[in-house]
């Protein structure tokens, strides 16, 4: 008789340990930093500047990178991305031409453009502030870029914009025509991986 209670109770406690292994592994699901790579494919730099007074876009392709992220683990957080601005793209192909020169980006000799995050912080309502090192012809700069991730298909899709100044990074010189400040927009979809 005491055989079958100490059974059932065994049993009991052989339940209670499979449920309590399944709310933790869903709590770790939920709360650890899950590790991404960036769809290059789907993902771009845009950049606005003024020129004469009128706003010229432009767009740098080839992301690549690495993203630690989980809103319930922001402390190990990473972002660590970089772009190729020997894609620019502003529709003009001269003047494409003449930013890949050593006065402005200098692709030949510095051919990718990095962030490396050092901080990501909550901000609320699913925005987030990304404290980071921006590094263009091997020059770092800290910068802050607020951003937001929304779950998108397969995987998040990172959305964010922060303001340079470009001759922070010895693109161009000074001009009285051209702005020194240089608006950049984020999109990165990032992929399980």
């Amino acid at each position: 008789m005491m055989g079958c209670k100490h059974n059932r109770v065994v049993k009991k406690s052989g339940k209670n340990l499979f449920l309590l292994a399944g709310i933790f592994l869903f709590l770790a699901e939920t709360t650890n930093a899950q590790s991404y790579h960036a769809n290059t494919e789907k993902s771009s730099v845009k950049f606005y500047i003024k020129n004469s007074g009128m706003e010229i876009e432009g767009e740098i392709g080839g992301i690549e990178g690495d993203i630690l992220f989980q809103p319930g683990d922001l402390k190990n957080a990473s972002f660590s991305v970089t772009a190729n601005p020997a894609t620019i793209n502003t529709g003009i192909d001269i003047r494409d031409k003449n930013l890949q020169e050593e006065a402005y980006f200098n692709t030949r000799q510095y051919p990718q453009i990095s962030i490396q995050s050092k901080q990501v912080l909550a901000q609320g309502n699913g925005r987030y502030l990304m404290k980071a090192t921006l590094i263009i012809k091997g020059i770092h700069k800290d910068i802050q870029i607020p951003f937001s991730a929304t779950v998108q298909d397969d995987g998040l899709l990172f959305t964010g914009e922060c303001r340079i100044n470009r001759l922070d990074y010895k693109i161009g010189t000074g001009s009285v025509v051209l702005s020194d400040t240089i608006l950049i927009r984020l999109s990165v979809f990032a992929q399980k991986g």
